[in-house]
């Protein structure tokens, strides 16, 4: 037991970092744009408020609020789907002049909450705002919480589902060992636990983040609307099916494998033609349970994999079509890794002296292993990409750091997992036997006549045969050095895997570096540089989907005033160089007005260099700009942003 000391204070200290990093949880969704813009000065009261995000979002009632400069709610409550990934609350009408605040509390595609601010100001800016109210969605206790059951329930389903795998793929007589057994129970109730937890707390995490809101029937009722809610739903119908299956594995499974073996040890007995055509009937019944448990465990297995699939990070984003099964496959592949290392470290250390792991049995869980590995690193791989994109996500955001972490603790292990490997090599054919001859003497307790209170005797007699009997299975469990090699190496995998878990389970509550990057390009396209003389900078990204064809064009307006102005375009590539693209057009239009387009074609003067003189822009406000990119002969794109000018 005091070699397992150090494997609980890194779970301790896994589940402090955990904790720690869970307040505040990074939203997966950013606003990219609004109309009015943040910080704007429009002429007129707009009619309605527009919010576009990086991806879809969940909206109820009272999602996006607008207050006016005393603080009173303008917003009619009312929020409709633009389109895309835009969405617009209608405000009243006879608004005043002064400073509008905007808040929204969203939950992104991905099953995170989103919460935040911003400001515009109609006529002139105001002396006084509303204050912003506080946003504690996603953090305080409640997400410390919930970030807490979202590790427990990653945990469970590793222990479940690895060791179930284990004992069906490795070590078939292990069903009938008691260690063995509570450790995939307790992985199925602490799954099951977790995620009753996290349906009782998703409400209140996405919502106000108070603990008093965690048993509110209402939010309840609105949580199993969404598919965060279905899917934590089908996870508990999955439970229940796999509670069949481990009565199953542990019951009717564990007593067929108990009497094949009885079967195959009455081979050598006086009726030996009988004994053998049972001990066929047997192994033949063991191998259809096997298989029928086979099926019907992977198909549990896989929908409670796909759960987490499809109210994830693979439910949004590109190549949903492709990353939700490799979702499933990665999960499924580091449950039967994980799973089955913690299986094979309790059953090293926990196991009975007569029912020892055998050496077969360990070198085939070598090869799942290995297994497991390589579609980690294949699944992993592409998930990275579609999480982080550039190398400089991976490097510039805490996704990009968290994963660099990850692999990091990956190679680690893997490192590990070569050191047990070799001890694997050196295992004995069969478990090591030591005969222990203890004397059978009566203790002295019993010996002793008269007086004394024989419930004192026979419980001393009792702690002395169970002190005999565990030095007798440790004798027998250190018998084989190979065996001391291995669970010491197995135990430090176990640990790092600890770890590794919590770092995956942060990772989750991250938002991913191809959405900040994102996120980042659309803030600056819409953030205005102002010199002196009054020049506006807007710099848009644009993919024209065929290859080579993502980038930035940088335009620059000067003076940025009504009248005549001089514009100037800066096509950069994705790698930041100057991109020698065939068109660029641009135009002007001001939609509250009625305005436009305006078209302007640019003069091509250097490559990914553009300008056009003379731009005529009649009158100040808030102005539509769209440029269109060309970079082949059926590559093209419209992209645009809207700006303040004059």
């Amino acid at each position: 037991m005091s070699r397992l000391r150090p494997l609980l204070l890194l779970l301790f200290a896994a589940l402090g970092t955990l904790l720690a990093g869970a307040v505040p949880v990074s939203a997966h969704a950013a606003l990219t744009g609004s109309d009015p813009q943040q910080g704007s000065v429009v002429e007129q009261a707009p009619s309605q408020v527009s919010l576009t995000f990086s991806e879809k979002i969940a909206l109820s009632d009272g999602a996006v609020r607008v207050y006016d400069p005393k603080g009173k709610q303008v917003d009619t409550g009312d929020i409709s789907d633009l389109g895309g990934n835009s969405y617009g609350v209608e405000l009243h009408a006879g608004l005043p002049d002064g400073t509008f605040t905007v808040t929204y509390q969203v939950v992104s595609a991905d099953s995170h909450p989103v919460s935040g601010a911003f400001t515009f100001s109609i006529g002139a800016p105001s002396k006084t705002t509303v204050a912003v109210p506080e946003q504690s969605v996603g953090g305080g206790a409640v997400g410390g919480l919930y970030g807490f059951a979202r590790y427990l329930s990653y945990a469970g389903f590793i222990l479940l589902v690895g060791g179930a795998a284990f004992v069906l793929a490795c070590w078939q007589r292990g069903a009938g060992v008691r260690p063995v057994q509570r450790l995939v129970v307790s992985g199925w109730l602490t799954l099951t636990t977790a995620t009753l937890a996290m349906l009782l707390l998703r409400g209140s995490y996405t919502g106000s983040g108070k603990l008093g809101d965690i048993f509110d029937l209402d939010l309840l009722g609105q949580v199993l609307q969404t598919k965060t809610g279905a899917a934590l739903v089908s996870r508990l119908l999955l439970l229940a099916a796999a509670a069949l299956f481990i009565a199953v594995l542990f019951g009717a499974y564990a007593r067929r494998d108990e009497e094949t073996e009885d079967a195959e040890d009455a081979e050598d007995a006086e009726d030996a033609e009988d004994a053998e055509e049972s001990a066929e009937d047997a192994d033949s019944l063991r191998r259809d349970l096997t298989f029928g448990l086979a099926i019907g465990g992977g198909v549990v297995a896989a929908g409670l994999a796909a759960s987490w699939a499809m109210a994830e990070h693979a439910s949004t984003g590109i190549q949903t079509g492709l990353s939700m099964p490799l979702d499933v496959l990665h999960l499924l592949a580091v449950a039967a890794w994980l799973g089955g290392l913690v299986t094979l470290l309790v059953s090293l250390f926990r196991a009975p002296a007569d029912a020892q792991i055998e050496t077969a049995a360990v070198r085939r869980f070598s090869r799942v292993a290995f297994g497991s590995v390589l579609v980690l690193a294949a699944t992993g791989i592409y998930q990275s990409w579609r999480q982080v994109g550039t190398w400089s996500a991976l490097t510039g955001t805490a996704y990009g750091q968290l994963l660099l972490v990850k692999i990091g603790l990956v190679a680690v292990l893997v490192g590990i997992a070569w050191i047990s490997r070799r001890w694997t090599a050196r295992l004995a054919e069969t478990p090591a036997a030591v005969e222990t001859v203890v004397e059978e003497k009566e203790p002295a307790a019993a010996r002793t006549s008269g007086g004394g209170d024989g419930s004192e005797r026979a419980a001393q007699l009792a702690r002395q045969r169970a002190a005999m009997t565990a030095a007798r299975e440790k004798r027998i469990r250190n018998a084989d050095p190979g065996r001391t090699g291995l669970r010491r190496s197995v135990l430090a995998e176990a640990g790092v895997a600890v770890v590794l878990l919590a770092v995956t389970t942060a990772l989750t509550s991250a938002e991913p570096g191809r959405t900040v990057e994102e996120a980042k390009a659309a803030n600056a396209a819409v953030a205005q540089d102002s010199d002196p003389s009054g020049a506006l900078t807007l710099d848009i990204p644009f993919d024209t989907g065929g290859k080579n064809g993502k980038g930035v064009a940088r335009l620059e307006l000067d003076p940025a005033r009504v009248g005549a102005n001089e514009m100037h375009i800066y096509v950069q590539g994705s790698d930041g160089k100057a991109f020698d693209i065939p068109e660029v057009k641009i135009a002007f239009t001001q939609e509250a007005k009625k305005i436009g387009p305006l078209p302007v074609v640019p003069d091509r003067i250097a490559t990914g260099h553009w300008t056009a003189n003379g731009v005529q822009i009649p009158m100040a406000g808030d102005w539509k700009i769209e440029v269109t990119v060309r970079t082949s002969d059926i590559d093209q794109v419209t992209v645009s942003k809207n700006a303040q000018i004059g």
